[in-house]
């Protein structure tokens, strides 16, 4: 039954739209209900103040402020730039600071241990210092040398052959069984086992 009033009420608007005069042709069903177009003034004025608070809300921005800041511990090396030309009757009002993170890459260097010795005058013996503590005793690596060596394979998993490249290119030839065993007795002294792994 609803059907068919369904039906009905549709034949009838396709009626009106196809042969009633303009004005009827666009007229809606009497029985629909309307939407209510007109609101009062309080409630118009509410809605206005919701739209411009959403709106504000959509404009504003992240407060950015500018790139990231590079690191207080860094050392500093300044480079003081003067414009050319004769500047004696010229007054300095500031100065504009420009910063760049630069980076120097691993330095090699020999660290030669010089001991004097020092014979009796009566000849009852030589006296001569004790080398400070090694990790490899009659060793050629540093302390430095072998925690570069460690860091850059078990934190950086950085292989033994390619730090061996990296030897290199420095024109420091050091075999490949050589490096293995200094970053073997390096981890002995630390009281760790070590796993044959060079590639």
């Amino acid at each position: 039954m609803e059907k068919i009033d369904y039906l009905e009420s549709q034949l009838a608007m396709y009626k009106r739209m196809q042969f009633g005069q303009k004005r009827e042709r666009f007229e809606g069903d009497p029985d629909q209900t309307m939407l209510p177009f007109y609101a009062e003034p309080a409630k118009i004025e509410q809605q206005q103040e919701e739209i411009k608070e959403k709106t504000e809300y959509i404009r504003k921005r992240p407060n950015h402020k500018g790139r990231a800041k590079l690191p207080a511990h860094l050392p500093v090396e300044e480079i003081e730039i003067h414009p050319e030309g004769d500047l004696s009757q010229m007054l300095c009002i500031g100065k504009e600071i420009t910063e760049e993170l630069e980076c120097e890459p691993a330095k090699f260097y020999i660290k030669r241990y010089i001991r004097y010795k020092y014979a009796a005058k009566d000849k009852s013996g030589v006296a001569i210092a004790d080398l400070p503590e090694r990790v490899i005793d009659k060793g050629i690596p540093g302390a430095s040398l072998l925690a570069m060596i460690l860091t850059a394979k078990y934190m950086d998993h950085l292989p033994l052959y390619r730090q061996k490249q990296i030897f290199s290119r420095e024109n420091i030839q050091i075999p490949s069984s050589t490096i293995e065993g200094w970053t073997k007795q390096a981890l002995e002294k630390l009281g760790l086992d070590y796993i044959s792994t060079f590639y």
